[in-house]
């Protein structure tokens, strides 16, 4: 599936995608499209709730945007993360050339550091989701309190995943200022989505 673009598959073919032996699209790539999946959940409750909340056009709009971003970032992630893997099974190898080996170091630090960009933008993009879809829990139409509630819960699973794969792509670096990153979006998302859970708990 590397050469599709996945935002032009049908969910059906997306889901044999992820269930085949190919290493993309994977984790980071269902991260994403769970954030987006959020995102969409949470600008149907703001334009449900016009007539009950005067922020809701300006927090659709906003849910859109994100939207757009995360789905976006699914085929991204399966790009950088294949690259990733390439580099790092050559580097195994001890590469094709003899003298190179500096340069196939930083080649590869580059393409490891891209596949920790994306799944840490994910999760950015996740807790920025959830934040919204508490906001739409809580002033948006009471009817659809529970769809915010679902995209809260997604966006925080979005989150969590994404955050992993952060730590993941890193070598779990302690101390690396964007796994700190990573797991501080985990946090803000999953605080939201507990926050609006437990009110219409």
């Amino acid at each position: 599936m590397a050469d599709e673009r996945y935002l032009d598959l049908s969910v059906t073919a997306f889901l044999d995608g992820l269930a085949t032996r190919e290493r993309a699209p994977g984790g980071g790539s269902a991260a994403a499209l769970t954030v987006a999946f959020a995102a969409g959940l949470v600008a149907m409750v703001a334009r449900s709730s016009r007539v009950v909340w005067d922020e809701a056009p300006g927090i659709a709009a906003q849910a859109l945007a994100l939207q757009d971003r995360a789905a976006a970032l699914a085929g991204s992630d399966a790009e950088a993360w294949d690259e990733a893997v390439s580099a790092l099974s050559a580097a195994g190898n001890g590469g094709s050339a003899e003298g190179n080996g500096a340069r196939r170091d930083f080649e590869l630090e580059q393409k490891l550091a891209r596949a920790a960009a994306i799944p840490l933008e994910i999760a950015e993009l996740g807790a920025d989701v959830a934040l919204l879809a508490a906001d739409a829990g809580e002033y948006g139409n009471p009817a659809y309190r529970a769809d915010a509630a679902a995209g809260a819960a997604l966006a925080a699973g979005g989150a969590r995943a994404a955050a992993h794969l952060v730590e993941v792509n890193l070598g779990m670096r302690a101390g690396d200022e964007r796994l700190e990153r990573a797991r501080a979006s985990e946090k803000a998302a999953a605080a939201a989505a507990e926050r609006l859970l437990a009110a219409i708990g």
